[in-house]
């Protein structure tokens, strides 16, 4: 099992935005201790999903500056043929 991923006062928002979810969206109540267990399944069972996903997204974004900063700097060259004799 691994440890969980956040801190007390994180789990605590989270328990209850589930469970404020469960209730408004679907109408089934649950207690805090299922809703723990619940978000601990999830964190378990799919987290890694979008934890990679979070991390291809910034693979992606650093990518897309790292081109731009290789294009600046291309663009800083200055000629080294054609000049005076």
């Amino acid at each position: 099992m691994t440890r969980n991923p956040f801190s007390t006062e994180e789990k605590a928002e989270l328990v209850h935005r589930l469970r404020a979810h469960l209730h408004d969206q679907l109408d089934v109540e649950i207690g805090t201790l299922e809703a723990e267990e619940f978000l601990d399944f999830l964190a378990g069972e799919i987290g890694n999903a979008f934890y990679n996903r979070g991390l291809f997204d910034a693979q992606a974004a650093i990518a897309t500056r790292l081109e731009e900063a290789t294009d600046a700097v291309y663009q800083l060259e200055r000629p080294t043929t054609g000049g005076a004799r």
